[in-house]
Formats: structure tokens, C-alpha cells, sequence
């Protein structure tokens, strides 16, 4: 009997054998391709380099190239194909403003939608006394480049919904995800322990005393980790089948638990308690913050889900007493001292990211349809420093909302974040009404990681960093993937 959630098609005509075999064939390269992107992009300092930016680039050609030799195409949920044809509107939008960016206007009709643009290049630009043609963009160069290489996270996600809709598949890229995330707070611990601490490839010369696995920045590991401790949990739930229904009393809630064996469920616990240490040792206070409300947004929809499903959750509240009580002992751990430093008052309006914020609602005010540029904050920043410092000059505004709307303007930022709040109100939807207890712990583990990564970004520049970003993007697309798994029924003729 079909499940309300359930559609009925028909089945489609029996493909040549030889045929789906070459198709498996391709999709499970897309598959490795998607796995090896994962493993590499955090591993050479977060790919910020160019040559590792490449790399990255050029796996992402490989999984595009797969894509195209597939015959036929993954067929999709109806449902969800109608969504993704919505949200065609966002991104031929987002990209329109970048094209708009960067193509050489008349120097009069620029005047007119982007005064200030106009006055940068009057001012700086010294052939513009000769140009008949301006452009939007301060530096139309960087700006593409900037979108080229969000063509390929776009072409990522692409592929990643087009061809990730098997649940199994959906487990092995987060199996993957939650390896690499204890990966990196494992090597982390390692170097804080070794006299000269490298991040693998280069030696170490910011926050020695700091957990930063193989990132630079401190934040920038846990905004990685932020983002796959709540898909550890998602996964426990899932391989656990807390959400199951079926199962009455404890005995058969033990055998279910249990049922996919108890010894990989144990390594990914331990891998998210590592993960929260990780967090913890890096020092990062919006780190910290991020991991408490993601604990408490887990827990807190776990505790709906199970009011809904009318089964008792007294399970759930003795689960976050005992992980508020693990974050407790790891603080501790770490060091109340080292704690309470880091939350001090005075450390931080020491960092003056209200002044930095202050001077980008600057910017934004001067451009604020179309932006200075994609990509050129740090050229235009300087213009609007009101204190002189002899520290190194600022290339990111550790705001991301405000340094997004400083280089796309209200218009293409409208594009960008339209598409992924669209996308994360789409999976929240569906992960409402879905019954399948597998899937809705997969799922609740991806909200929580967007959620957390969310609220990250209103201190920090995670997703201009191409790990994290390449991260987000696949825990995005995976997500709503992952919402409209299994919701069609194949009946046969």
C-alpha cells in the first residue's frame, strides 16, 4: 500500500543490458570524482591557493563530463524537477549580474546606474580619460574569474542533484564527509603536540597554539567542522533508525538500533566527539557558539519529529544533557582560562569588526544595485578605511552577508541568496511531511549544517574559502536530494 508521500508511475521499457552497465559505470565515476573532491579540496590549506583552486576546477570538469556521457538521465522527482525549473529564475539572474559586471558599458549610462563606480574609475583609472566604455566591476578581471570559478560550485551542485538520488549513495558521500572532518581534528591534535607545526604542505605561522588541521585560519576549521558534526548525527540517527515507528517496546527498539551493526555506529560517535573537540581546540568563539545552537536546533527538531510521530522522547532530552555534558568536558579540557580569554570584552572589540562592518555599510550605500564587483573587496576596501593600522590590509570583511552585498549590489545578491534560502525553505518543507526514517535523519543532519553555517557567516568569510565552500554547496544540493529520495513507487504493467 502507497504511502501518502508515494507516487505511482509506470514503469519505463527494459534498457539494453550493456547500456546500464556503461551507465553505472559513469555515475559511479561522478561518485568517486565527488568523493575525491571532498578528500582533497580542505588538504593543500583549503584550496585558497590557485594551483589547488585548479584542481578542484578540474574534477569538477571531469563530474560535468560524466554527466553528459549518462544515456539516459537519472530520472527525477517530479515534484523536485518542477522546483528545480523555479530556480532557473536565481541562477541565469546571478549570473546576468556578473555578465552585467564585467561587459564594457557606455561611460555615461555607467554614470547614471553606478556613480560611484564612475568616480572610482575617474579617479584611479588612468586610461579613462580616453575610454569611451567603462565597466561595473572595479576590476572587471577578478570579477571573472570570480565567475568562473562559481560556475564550477554551480556545476557541482548540478550534478550532485541530477545524479546523487540513491540513499545509499547519499550515506557514502556523508561517510566520506564525517572521515575527512576527523581526519582533520586528528592531524590537528597532532601538530599542537610537535615543536614546529606544519598544515601539511606549509609551515605554520598563524594561531600556533590553535587546532587548525590543514587550514590556515582557525575559523576556517571550524566552520568545516560546523558543518559535518551535524551530518555525523544525521547519519547516527539514520544507520540507528531512531525515527522508526514500527518498533514497540525496548527490545525490539534494541534489535532495530542494532540491526546494521553497532561498530560503525560507534566510530562515527567517536568521530563526532573528536570533531566537537576540533571545534573547541581552535579557539573560535563563533565556532563554539555555532556548535551549541547547532546542538540545540538537532536536538530541538529531533524532539518535533518524535511529538509529531507520537512516540516517546524522553530519549532525546537525556541525549542533550549528555551532550551539553561532553561539551562541558571538553571545554574543560581545553582550558577555562583560554575560554574565558577568547569571550572577553575587551579581545573583542580589540579585532574592531564593528569598524570594519561600519566602513562596508559605506561601500554598500555608494553601490548599491550592482555592487563594486564579484571578487574585489579587498581593492575597494582601502578607499573606505577610516583608522590607519600597520597590520596587514583587509581582504574580507568577516561579514559574508555584508561582503556579498558590497560586490553584487542589492540585485545580485538578491539572486544568490534567493537561490539558497529557496533551496533550504524546499528541504525543510519536505523533510516536514516525509515518514521515511532514514531519510529524515539525513535530512535533519543537512539542515542543522546550513543552519550552523548560516549563522557563521555573519562573523566570518567561510564560504570565500574553496573548501568550505565546495563543502557547503554539496551538503546543499545532497540535502535537497537526499528530501526527495525514494518518493516514487515503480508499479509494474
Amino acid at each position: 500500500m502507497n504511502t501518502p508521500e508515494e507516487k505511482v508511475v509506470n514503469q519505463p521499457a527494459r534498457r539494453p543490458r550493456y547500456k546500464s552497465r556503461r551507465r553505472e559505470k559513469v555515475r559511479s565515476t561522478i561518485l568517486i570524482a565527488l568523493a575525491v573532491l571532498i578528500i582533497w579540496s580542505p588538504l593543500p590549506a583549503g584550496s585558497v591557493e590557485a594551483w589547488a583552486l585548479l584542481v578542484v576546477e578540474l574534477i569538477t570538469v571531469v563530474m560535468a563530463g560524466a554527466y553528459i556521457l549518462i544515456d539516459p538521465k537519472p530520472r527525477l522527482d517530479p515534484d523536485l524537477s518542477r522546483h528545480l525549473r523555479k530556480i532557473r529564475f536565481f541562477v541565469w539572474g546571478f549570473f546576468g549580474v556578473l555578465l552585467l559586471q564585467v561587459i564594457p558599458l557606455p561611460a555615461g549610462l555607467l554614470r547614471l546606474i553606478s556613480p560611484a563606480a564612475y568616480a572610482l574609475h575617474a579617479n584611479f583609472d588612468p586610461q579613462f580619460a580616453t575610454s569611451e566604455f567603462v565597466t561595473l566591476s572595479i576590476v572587471p578581471g577578478r570579477t571573472a574569474a570570480m565567475a568562473l570559478e562559481f560556475a564550477a560550485y554551480f556545476i557541482i551542485g548540478f550534478v550532485v542533484i541530477k545524479t546523487v538520488n540513491r540513499s545509499s549513495q547519499v550515506r557514502a558521500l556523508v561517510t566520506v564527509m564525517v572521515a575527512c572532518g576527523s581526519f582533520q581534528a586528528l592531524y590537528g591534535l597532532y601538530e599542537l603536540t610537535t615543536r614546529n607545526p606544519r598544515i601539511l604542505f606549509y609551515r605554520k605561522v598563524f594561531s600556533p597554539n590553535a587546532l587548525t588541521g590543514t587550514f590556515v585560519n582557525r575559523g576556517h576549521l571550524s566552520g568545516y567542522l560546523e558543518m559535518i558534526v551535524p551530518l555525523a548525527l544525521g547519519l547516527i540517527i539514520a544507520r540507528m533508525s531512531l525515527f522508526s515507528t514500527g518498533a514497540k517496546g525496548l527490545r525490539e527498539r534494541i534489535l532495530l538500533w542494532t540491526s546494521k551493526g553497532i561498530f560503525p555506529i560507534l566510530i562515527i560517535v567517536a568521530g563526532a566527539a573528536l570533531m566537537c573537540l576540533g571545534i573547541v581546540l581552535s579557539n573560535s568563539r563563533s565556532g563554539l557558539v555555532v556548535l551549541v545552537f547547532s546542538l540545540f536546533l538537532f536536538f530541538g527538531l529531533s524532539v518535533m519529529v518524535s511529538k509529531q510521530a507520537r512516540y516517546g522522547h524522553a530519549w532525546l532530552k537525556n541525549l542533550i544533557k549528555v551532550s551539553f555534558l561532553l561539551l562541558l568536558v571538553l571545554a574543560l579540557y581545553q582550558g577555562v582560562d583560554t575560554t574565558i580569554d577568547r569571550f572577553a570584552l575587551d579581545d573583542l572589540l580589540s579585532e574592531n569588526r564593528p569598524v570594519y562592518w561600519s566602513n562596508v555599510v559605506g561601500i554598500i550605500k555608494d553601490f548599491p544595485l550592482f555592487g563594486t564587483g564579484f571578487g574585489v573587496f579587498a581593492d575597494v576596501y582601502p578607499a573606505y578605511e577610516k583608522i590607519g593600522s600597520s597590520e596587514m590590509a583587509l581582504v574580507h570583511a568577516h561579514n559574508e552577508y555584508l561582503e556579498f552585498l558590497s560586490e553584487l549590489g542589492v540585485i545580485g545578491s538578491f539572486f544568490l541568496f534567493g537561490l539558497i534560502f529557496y533551496l533550504v525553505y524546499l528541504i525543510y518543507a519536505t523533510w516536514r511531511i516525509r515518514r521515511n526514517p532514514e531519510i529524515k535523519g539525513l535530512v535533519l543532519g543537512g539542515l542543522v549544517s546550513l543552519a550552523g553555517t548560516g549563522l557563521h557567516a555573519f562573523t566570518d568569510f567561510n564560504l570565500h574559502i574553496p573548501a568550505n565552500i565546495v563543502l557547503f554547496t554539496i551538503v546543499l544540493t545532497l540535502t535537497v536530494s537526499a528530501s526527495f529520495h525514494n518518493r516514487i513507487r515503480v508499479k509494474q504493467k
